[in-house]
């Protein structure tokens, strides 16, 4: 039975609010009904810091990381090591890897994975630049930081072909990080030993 509205409004504002990942009409209905309580200061201020964040967010130029400038802060950073370049599937695996404080080298952010299943191929993520990164011989090192999945390996291996003619290590995280395990659900501890006590590339399919 489909949940009646006293008013088109706020169905439409649940309608909105159920799209997000996660939330469900119930969830979506009472976040609705905490906005129309609060005053609508509150509300225009929410609203604007949606809209300013999908307007004006920025992807850095270098790792396409989101920033607020054309280059992140820590492709800026000169205190960071820009040799080591550590390979993300996306934006909230550098956050993750930031809070454990065991990486001091930069970032370079795919924006996804290799998945035939969904339709991400490698043309759709941001390998070729990696590549054109590690072709200007400032990278010494690449730190493959992918979820320990199939496709996570799949992703590896195919980054790992296409800089195997380039004088650079590939490496990737040690498994402290279980198979098929999201990286940004990780606990801090467990992600930083897996980034310290990383393998080349070789030994991680020899064994």
């Amino acid at each position: 039975m489909n949940q009646r509205y006293p008013s088109v409004l706020l169905e439409n504002a649940v309608n909105e609010l159920a799209s997000l990942p996660g939330i469900g009409r119930k969830t979506a209905l009472r976040l609705a009904l905490y906005m129309l309580r609060r005053d609508i200061g509150y509300t225009e201020r929410f609203a604007s810091a949606l809209t300013a964040l999908r307007k004006e967010v920025k992807y850095c130029k270098v790792c396409h990381n989101i920033c607020d400038d054309d280059i992140c802060g820590i492709c800026n950073d000169p205190r960071r090591d820009h040799s080591l370049v550590c390979v993300v599937e996306n934006i909230k695996e550098v956050m993750a890897i930031e809070n454990t404080g065991q990486f001091r080298g930069v970032y370079h952010v795919l924006g996804g994975i290799i998945s035939p299943m969904d339709g991400i191929g490698p043309a759709d993520l941001e390998i070729d630049s990696l590549v054109r990164r590690v072709a200007n011989n400032e990278v010494k090192e690449v730190i493959l930081a992918l979820s320990t999945t199939m496709e996570g390996d799949t992703t590896n291996f195919f980054i790992y072909r296409k800089l195997s003619t380039y004088d650079t290590k590939v490496s990737v995280i040690a498994r402290g990080v279980s198979i098929g395990d999201e990286i940004e659900y990780a606990d801090e501890i467990t992600l930083g030993r897996s980034i310290v006590n990383r393998t080349t590339f070789n030994d991680s399919i020899k064994q």
